[in-house]
């Protein structure tokens, strides 16, 4: 297996060669998109299982479905607050489908009409992934509560809808353009060829908007400084702000404001490859093995969705999102229904998605947009002052 891998890697590496021999440098957002979603080669088309503890990373849905129940529960007020009779679910990326299965099961369970009312499509390009999808969601899927569809055709077919397009650590995997600003001038990195290795090199930039982009949000980079520019995400934003009626735009996401990406100590971008749960910042090896990834500008999905109709609702942390939403009281009732020793390895689980410093609780966002509703007021959002941070306990009484 492992020997396959290389050799897919090294295929992908001498394809990818030959095409730069044969029509020169490209920009790097078009490397990356090779390694990430060649149809034969590409890493997110791979057969072999990319997120959870046998793959390169983890997701929340991974980690606990108590996580998909908080999403529920924001979900279910979105469709309250819509007061309409029905309630669309749009997820673009579903990995494995564990956070669809997370909705719709605590939907079932603890939110009766909710669910009766809500139909949930899956866009997803993996075809691997979408046999996972297909298989743990077959129940939901006879009883026509699923269903599968690619943007382009959902746009066709449904025209715009109601409801709320969720995202989970999809807007990340784009590819991006990478640029420096070199000698007063900003200069856009492309990918080139020298017997046989890759090399980068600079040049002028490949599209006009990456010109104006760091302008448009106020951000000087410093000399020599590198950054990444995800144009992929507005044209997403873009898309998405006009396939919404009526509703809400959902997306969770490691990244920060354009401020605090584009500040002067983070020289370097934050460009990174995850490979079996270990970064690196070189993104020329293991071609089609290992994800490649940047951290994502809200900033800039805030401003293309107000260009797009959607208005800006809210931007938190994942931690702030879940506590706010009572994942804390979610713990203890569970806490009760378990043994000690599920109820340690619960608590342990979910302080990965809510801890600041070294889980996923600072550095992932949920920004929530809407469209068609007047100052939309969610739980997920509220002030909380200071938040409470979660203690162990047991399930067990001491006398």
């Amino acid at each position: 297996m492992e020997e396959e891998r290389l050799n897919r890697s090294l295929e992908l590496k001498q394809w990818i060669l030959s095409r730069l021999k044969q029509g020169g440098p490209i920009p790097f957002s078009q490397f990356m998109d090779w390694c990430l979603y060649h149809p034969q080669y590409g890493y997110y088309l791979s057969e072999r299982s990319t997120i959870g503890k046998e793959g390169d990373y983890y997701t929340g849905p991974c980690v606990h479905p108590l996580f998909g129940g908080m999403i529920a529960k924001q979900l279910s007020q979105m469709a309250e607050g819509l007061g309409e009779d029905s309630f669309d679910i749009i997820e673009m990326g579903g990995g494995r489908g564990f956070l669809c299965k997370d909705i719709l099961d605590w939907a079932r369970q603890k939110i009766p009409l909710f669910f009766r009312n809500l139909r949930y499509t899956l866009i997803e390009k993996n075809p691997h992934f979408l046999k996972e999808q297909r298989e743990r969601l077959q129940q939901y899927e006879g009883e026509g509560y699923v269903r599968w569809m690619d943007l382009e055709t959902f746009g066709q077919e449904k025209g715009q809808f109601t409801g709320c397009f969720l995202s989970n650590e999809l807007v990340d995997a784009f590819p991006v353009h990478l640029v420096v600003f070199d000698n007063g001038k900003l200069k856009e990195i492309y990918v080139t060829q020298d017997n046989g290795q890759f090399r980068e090199e600079r040049g002028e930039p490949s599209d006009p908007r990456l010109v104006t982009y760091f302008d448009s949000m106020g951000i000087t980079l410093q000399e020599g400084q590198r950054a990444e520019v995800n144009l992929k995400a507005l044209d997403w934003m873009e898309r998405v702000g006009h396939l919404l009626k009526k509703g809400f735009v959902l997306t969770i996401d490691y990244g920060y404001l354009a401020d605090e990406l584009y500040s002067p100590h983070r020289r370097q971008g934050t460009l990174l490859c995850y490979h079996r749960h270990h970064t690196s910042d070189n993104p020329y090896e293991r071609l089609g093995e290992q994800d490649i990834t940047s951290h994502v500008n809200f900033t800039a999905l805030i401003q293309k969705g107000e260009e797009a109709g959607l208005q800006f609702t809210g931007l938190v942390t994942q931690y702030h999102f879940l506590l706010a939403l009572g994942i804390l009281q979610e713990m203890e009732l569970l806490n009760l229904e378990i043994s000690e020793l599920d109820g340690l390895r619960m608590r342990l689980s979910l302080m990965h998605l809510l801890e600041p410093e070294r889980g996923m609780g600072e550095v992932f966002k949920v920004l929530i947009q809407h469209k068609g509703i007047d100052k939309p007021v969610l739980d997920g959002l509220r002030d909380l002052g200071k938040i409470p941070w979660p203690t162990p306990y047991s399930n067990h009484s001491v006398s």
